[in-house]
């Protein structure tokens, strides 16, 4: 069944809108009809709808355009969306019902439009990993190929319950180091501002008193005005060139011949790198384990793991791996010959393999590496606050001395 988007008028003149579920336009006029909405004129370029129908065909084509700017679906909102229609599966509710029972309660529109696309194709005959390929980029290859298994295991709800909590992990961790970096990131956008309105409109009229003056400056004084005036001279072209350089380097950092080059680096960095190498082998146990768990081929998995890896060096020994694994080999041989994943997590999977309870070793890996990324992140902000501070405080001692030392001078010469 489609989904529309209204908008209309209520009995007491007040505007309604929001998405609902109906066979047609006419279907939709009808439903709201019984609940004292009327549709209204949709064409906000001038354009006027003659009749109800009319108007919710023009919205229906206005919802095809917008598919264009709809948001893409959170960790947090998946995570959700997920345990909700475990709880109800395991409750031994029908898919189509707990589907349905989805798209009532969802408040948000993109996983409200989402559940009622994939409603509707269930309803008509699909699997439920059928009816979410159309939403790949929402729901990720990993969550598609577990449903898949689950399915065919006749265990989704068990599957579903370890994709949420994969999902809810994956998004304690996102916003631990969105909240860890926030702080740092708003001291130096603040830092910034405070710097600019200082070069370009107080350094400027404390500098023309001085060359008022035509005493010889101290250097400190004369870096401070020469930048100043650079920064006020200039502005048109030094703000935009730092804006094109750093749209070029993001651009570099995302090509096919850079993004190696740039993730390389990464992982070579003094604390950053053991950060990333931590959080990329925590991803690919904790992926890697889940997939096994739910029934999920070895190889099949091993593809998707390559996938779900954001760095580009940590994925391509997750490829040979793969190959090697292909071609009859372990999986902790090719891990401790790329050199790329530390010994405790090629010999815990050695012995994983060894003992049959590969799954069980992959989630110790996974647990061991995001506490310890949890204190790295920790560690890492109580290190980067303290030296914004310092740099910030630097700065602002220089323009002090730099516009007290020849105020100074002047008030000795004067007496």
């Amino acid at each position: 069944m489609p989904v529309f988007e209204f908008k209309g008028l209520t009995q007491e003149g007040k505007e309604a809108r929001g998405l609902r579920e109906a066979d047609s336009p006419r279907a939709l006029r009808v439903l709201l009809r019984k609940e004292g909405i009327f549709l209204t004129d949709v064409n906000t370029k001038g354009g006027n709808a003659k009749n109800p129908s009319a108007a919710a065909g023009l919205l229906q084509r206005e919802i095809k355009f917008g598919k264009w700017f709809q948001s893409k679906i959170s960790i947090a909102q998946l995570a959700s969306f997920t345990r909700q229609l475990a709880t109800l599966l395991a409750a031994d509710v029908a898919l189509v019902e707990a589907l349905t029972a989805l798209v009532d309660q969802a408040t948000e529109e993109n996983i409200k439009r989402i559940s009622s696309d994939i409603k509707q194709r269930v309803n008509e005959g699909a699997s439920l990993a059928k009816a979410l390929e159309p939403h790949k980029k929402d729901f990720g290859e990993l969550y598609i190929n577990m449903v898949h298994a689950g399915e065919q295991s006749g265990a989704l709800d068990t599957v579903l319950l370890r994709l949420a909590e994969f999902s809810e992990g994956q998004a304690r961790l996102k916003q631990k180091i969105i909240g860890t970096l926030l702080y740092p990131i708003i001291m130096v956008i603040m830092g910034s501002v405070i710097l600019t309105v200082l070069m370009t409109y107080v350094v400027p009229k404390v500098a023309k008193l001085f060359t008022d003056t035509q005493a010889t400056l101290p250097i400190t004084t004369r870096i401070l005005m020469s930048t100043s005036a650079m920064f006020q001279n200039y502005w048109f072209i030094i703000f935009p060139l730092i804006a094109a350089i750093a749209f070029a380097a993001f651009k570099w950092t995302r090509s096919k011949s850079g993004r190696p080059i740039w993730h390389r680096w990464q992982l070579k960095l003094p604390v950053v790198g053991n950060l990333i190498r931590m959080i990329s082998v925590a991803r690919f146990s904790r992926t890697l384990a889940t997939l096994l768990k739910s029934g999920v081929p070895v190889l099949a998995a091993l593809e998707i793991v390559q996938n779900v890896i954001s760095n580009s060096v940590i994925a391509n020994v997750i490829k040979d791996v793969r190959e090697s694994v292909r071609e009859g080999e372990s999986i902790s041989v090719p891990l401790k010959r790329s050199g790329q994943f530390p010994p405790l997590v090629f010999h815990m999977v050695a012995v994983g393999e060894r003992s049959g309870k590969l799954e069980e070793m992959l989630m110790s890996i996974a647990d061991n590496y995001e506490q310890q990324s949890e204190v790295r992140i920790g560690a890492l902000t109580s290190i980067l606050e303290p030296i914004i501070i310092l740099a910030m405080g630097g700065v602002v001692f220089f323009v002090a001395i730099a516009i007290l030392q020849p105020m100074l001078t002047l008030n000795t010469l004067v007496k």
